[in-house]
Parts: C-alpha cells; sequence; structure tokens
C-alpha cells in the first residue's frame, strides 16, 4: 500500500509540473489575448505576461480591447545591464485617444523626478505620446524592475523592464 501512495504522489507532482510548463511556454508568446498582441501583431515582443481570462464578459472586453485605449506602441528592451555610474536610459511609446499619460515606477513605487532622475515627455499629434526616463550616474540601488505605465479613460498598458549593475575587473 505504502508503494502506492509514493506512486500517486509522484503522478501528482509530475502532472503539476507539466501543467506549469505548459502554462509558462504559452506565457512566452507575450501580448496575451489570442492571435496578434498588442505589439503590432509580432509574437514574443514586449514583457507582458498574458492574463487567462477563460469567458471574457462584454465589458471587459471592451475595457482591454477598446479601439481609443492606451497602448504602448514602442518601448526599450526588457533586460539592460549597466555600469555603475554610467547613464541609463528606458523609452515608451503609447497611443490612444484621448492621448495616454505615461507614468514610471521602480519595484511597483512610481517615480518622481529628483536630481539624477529625469523624465522627458514629448506629444506627437492628437493621440501619441513619447515618454524618456534616465537615471545619471547610476548607483547599486538602481538596480530593479522597472515600468512604464500608459493609461487614459478607456485602458490602461504596462511594459516591463529588469536591470542590473555589472562590474568589469581588470
Amino acid at each position: 500500500m505504502e508503494f502506492h501512495s509514493r506512486l500517486l504522489v509522484l503522478v501528482c507532482v509530475y502532472l503539476c509540473l507539466s501543467l506549469c510548463i505548459n502554462i509558462a511556454d504559452g506565457a512566452r508568446g507575450g501580448g496575451g489575448r489570442g492571435g496578434k498582441g498588442r505589439a503590432g501583431g509580432k509574437r514574443g515582443y514586449g514583457s507582458r505576461m498574458p492574463v487567462m481570462i477563460k469567458n471574457p464578459n462584454a465589458a471587459s472586453v471592451n475595457y482591454y480591447e477598446h479601439k481609443d485605449g492606451a497602448r504602448i506602441v514602442k518601448s526599450s528592451h526588457f533586460e539592460l545591464e549597466y555600469m555603475l555610474g554610467r547613464k541609463i536610459t528606458f523609452f515608451c511609446m503609447a497611443q490612444g485617444l484621448p492621448r495616454p499619460h505615461i507614468t514610471w515606477f521602480k519595484d511597483g513605487i512610481e517615480l518622481y523626478a529628483h536630481k539624477f532622475f529625469q523624465v522627458h515627455e514629448w506629444p506627437v499629434g492628437n493621440d501619441t505620446m513619447k515618454s524618456k526616463m534616465e537615471i545619471d550616474p547610476t548607483t547599486q540601488m538602481d538596480a530593479g524592475y522597472y515600468e512604464c505605465q500608459a493609461d487614459n479613460q478607456y485602458s490602461i498598458d504596462t511594459r516591463g523592464f529588469r536591470t542590473d549593475y555589472v562590474i568589469y575587473t581588470y
């Protein structure tokens, strides 16, 4: 009987791990929401993990897929290594009507301008906002997970960027 109990536990662990791997493989496609993602249909572009909604209702579809909703159309690469004391820069460009507002976060906390941190924004036309976030000079404390969040009255879209510093020894 003890053998069967152990076998049952092993089978359960195997099934759980298989399910986790399949979910992770599905999440690598980026963009979420079925076929084309928000990044112009390019699979694997961006850093968002898809949100799995089994039976979306009309209200959620209208919110997430609103034709005038804020969406990030260009952004920096997902991962960045920087040398201490050098500048790091992240870029985000969002579209929507009305023009989206872009907010920057580090490790889930909104960032505010200070001596070594600057945000530059450029409105383009009626529906686009470009935003560049710079930290100069960088320190060890600047390593972490950064996000740009674009929002307007219809929806919110985010992109994330992971940073870490490198030390070169000669």
